[in-house]
């Protein structure tokens, strides 16, 4: 099965300066993965350089796919700017609009149906402003979709969400994993949501990433571990 995102021996960082390094990745349809690590670590440097905001410093990353979703942590529009759910879904469609013409009939169509996946074609009408951090999340994931994407990367989705909001976000990536086939990444430091959702786990600590599966990377006494090696502090299933 050819890979639909494919890091070999890729370097990011900034300035030319390496945060890390040697990364190796294949993320195929179906996968579900999460980045977890100690802050500072660089999961946001791995996070944006596979998703292509930043270049690789050295080797290099293949994209087998067409589209990309991607979902960003926090939204912040101007409250003084009355843009409501449906118009927040369909810019997702922005980048396939050439000159000054519209949203199209089909691109308003398929923001509907987004809406409808995500649960909330109801409050399409209503201001992003007014939802819910989760509701927001929720609305997010549905703008990434407009893109019909193979692979999703989501940047702490459920971080400043409550347990239900959690759950319900959770719900949604999981079932889009497995009734579409698509792949998902995530990063975040919520780790036993992350223990009880991905099937495998990239690890960013000290410049380099290790790859494996959630039971086994995500085992309590191996996560005192790891943690313990980088001098972070590890409470309950969540560094700080």
């Amino acid at each position: 099965m050819a890979a639909l995102l494919r890091a070999e021996r890729a370097a990011f960082g900034y300035h030319k300066v390496p945060v890390v390094l040697g990364v190796e990745l294949a993320i195929e349809r179906g996968d579900f993965l999460g980045i977890v690590g100690p802050n500072g670590a660089g999961k946001t440097t791995l996070f944006r350089g596979l998703l292509g905001l930043v270049p690789p410093l050295a080797g290099r990353v293949e994209r087998g796919t067409r589209a990309i979703g991607y979902v960003p942590q926090r939204e912040t529009l101007d409250p003084i700017y009355p843009v409501t759910v449906e118009e927040v879904v369909q810019m997702g469609a922005y980048g396939a609009l050439r000159g000054w013409r519209g949203v199209s009939r089909d691109a308003r169509e398929r923001a509907r149906a987004c809406l409808e996946r995500v649960g909330l074609y109801e409050r399409r009408a209503s201001a992003f402003s007014s939802l819910s951090g989760g509701q927001r999340q929720r609305v997010l994931i549905a703008r990434a979709l407009m893109v019909e994407p193979e692979v999703m990367l989501l940047d702490e989705p459920t971080s400043g969400v409550d347990r239900a909001a959690q759950a319900r976000i959770l719900e949604l990536l999981v079932e889009l994993n497995r009734s579409r086939g698509m792949a998902v990444l995530l990063v975040s430091h919520q780790l036993g949501m992350v223990r009880e959702t991905v099937q495998r786990v990239l690890w960013v600590a000290e410049g380099r990433v290790r790859e494996g599966s959630a039971a086994t990377m995500l085992a309590p006494e191996n996560l005192d571990r790891l943690y313990a090696a980088t001098g972070s502090t590890l409470v309950g299933d969540a560094e700080v």
